[in-house]
């Protein structure tokens, strides 16, 4: 079984990408505190929120239902991961009251996408502006002022996308929470699912074109991701600026520290890079993705293309632009180059 696992980095200049909960009239960019030194982030749900509205248009996504009232409301989509990619990738929580002679219709998935929250790499305290509303006041008449927090950081968050669950979904398992009713599942394999076995449970397994497909859209997607609040005052590039991704066997994360901080400024640490990679030679399972989009963090690219050359030159690591790279991947796996990634021990 293999995952893409590593980092991704979004250059935020002049922006407040995500906001907290205002105070005193004051909009606040989130942000967290570390002894004496404050760290802006972006949330894991506002970032996830950012690909699911960045999917292709053409793309169905997964209708959301609304019930109850007050403290006592909720909210879930269909959890019909076999139509819907959203539902398939971000995972969800159905819990539907059982009635009276009624299979339940509770399922859940897990995410199978997992994204980090995008902290500032190193300390920023956000800046106060405010603005004035004044249009259409007689003279004399004071204007209507409102507060805001903007920043400019580097956020870096981990991410890690689980191939062998994409388009497969437990219908069985001791402790679990089933992914698909039986009705549902039962609807599955009408429309091309096959049965299988997924970490020791039962599943349902879409054909592997479709596996392939919603890997590609899922990658292409990461390659052009937009959003983010106070566009109107901020707009700004939130596609990753710089990428380090990998196919890993056992999934862990060796990428977590490849970046630090030196002299209050962000730096790619190349050194880390290496030893990492020297130490997890045996679960890689292709070449280590370094994008990086000309001009981000000023000269650092080049030194790192310096500092690697022999692993560029034995094909270990590919450098070249975020976009070029995730698309580039994204065309392998829906040629079905990589479909032993899908494979799960086990599966069926």
């Amino acid at each position: 079984m293999t995952y893409l696992v590593g980092k991704l980095v979004l250059g935020v200049v002049a922006g407040a990408p995500n906001n907290g909960l205002g105070e005193d009239n004051v909009a606040r960019a989130k942000q967290m505190r570390v002894g004496r030194d404050t760290y802006p982030y972006v949330s894991a749900q506002a970032f996830r929120r950012w690909l699911r509205d960045s999917m292709p248009a053409d793309e169905p996504r997964s209708e959301v239902t609304r019930s109850g009232s007050g403290a006592k409301q909720q909210a879930y989509t269909a959890g019909r991961p076999d139509k819907f990619i959203d539902d398939d990738v971000f995972g969800y929580m159905v819990a539907v009251k059982k009635e009276k002679d009624q299979p339940s219709g509770t399922c859940q998935r897990d995410t199978v996408l997992a994204t980090g929250t995008f902290v500032a790499v190193a300390p920023r305290r956000p800046t106060q502006d405010f603005g004035t509303m004044s249009r259409g006041f007689g003279v004399g008449e004071n204007p209507v002022i409102h507060e805001h927090e903007f920043y400019s950081a580097e956020l870096a968050g981990d991410v890690l996308l689980d191939l062998p669950r994409i388009g497969v979904f437990e219908t069985a398992g001791s402790g679990l929470k089933v992914a698909l009713t039986a009705a549902a599942a039962q609807q599955a394999r009408t429309g091309g699912a096959s049965d299988t076995t997924l970490r020791g449970n039962a599943a349902v397994a879409l054909p592997l074109a479709e596996r392939r497909r919603r890997a590609a859209v899922i990658l292409r997607t990461l390659a052009e991701v937009r959003g983010g609040a106070k566009q109107s005052l901020h707009y700004g590039d939130r596609s990753p600026a710089l990428l380090v991704l990998a196919p890993m066997r056992g999934g862990v994360n060796p990428f977590t520290r490849v970046l630090g901080v030196r002299d209050a400024h962000t730096v790619f640490r190349t050194e880390v890079l290496r030893e990492e990679l020297r130490a997890w030679s045996d679960e890689l399972d292709g070449p280590m993705l370094l994008g990086w989009a000309p001009g981000f963090l000023g000269e650092q690219r080049e030194r790192a293309r310096d500092d690697l050359a022999d692993l560029i030159k034995g094909g270990t690591v590919l450098l070249e632009h975020p976009r070029t790279l995730l698309r580039n991947l994204a065309e392998r796996v829906a040629a079905g180059e990589h479909d032993a990634w899908f494979a799960d021990q086990g599966q069926g």
